[in-house]
């Protein structure tokens, strides 16, 4: 019975992928020239390249305007940065910086608002970001086992947490990275 009742339904839509060329994706060129959302991301000591690789093509994928690769954290072209940023380490501007603090004082000076994305008795739920409305935007992200280097969190302007109702206490870095990053891109775009 149940199968003459499928064999009975309309057949779907054909569906396909899409070609890479129906993406319509811009080229290096017109990326480098491409408005930037106002938003900078601060890798603090970041132990895998994997995860500032994820970083970098995520950042491609929605327009952000600057990495800083702090402390101990790999910069292109390392191995695992390139496997996984698949050239976007080539589009996205970035910058080494030694020393986390002084990259925050940097872009302090340079009148930028700074959020570490961090678990603090301060943290404001990503629901509420849209009250962030001081252009432009940091946002830093920890080391994938200390977070936020504790020595820097004293320069922030505040920071941001993204809830979690499982048994987890954190995300993935590079997760967490997509999420801020879209949902910044989707007020500043």
């Amino acid at each position: 019975m149940l199968k003459r009742e499928l064999q009975s339904l309309p057949n779907p839509p054909a569906v396909r992928k899409l070609k890479l060329k129906e993406l319509n994706r811009i080229n290096k060129d017109e990326y480098v020239k491409a408005d930037k959302i106002p938003l900078t991301i601060v890798l603090d000591n970041i132990r895998s390249g994997m995860n500032i690789g994820s970083v970098f093509r995520t950042s491609d994928a929605f327009l952000v305007s600057h990495i800083y690769l702090t402390g101990i954290s790999a910069t292109p072209p390392h191995r695992e940065i390139l496997k996984t940023a698949i050239g976007a380490t080539e589009s996205v501007s970035w910058s080494y910086v030694s020393h986390t603090r002084d990259c925050i004082m940097e872009l302090r000076a340079a009148g930028q608002r700074i959020y570490a994305v961090e678990q603090t008795t301060e943290s404001m739920d990503i629901r509420q970001m849209s009250d962030i409305a001081i252009l432009p935007t940091v946002l830093v992200f920890g080391n994938e086992v200390g977070g936020v280097s504790d020595d820097i969190l004293d320069l922030m302007d505040g920071s941001i947490e993204v809830p979690q109702f499982g048994t987890k206490h954190s995300l993935n870095v590079s997760v967490c990275a997509g999420i801020l990053i879209w949902e910044f891109y989707k007020l500043f775009s």
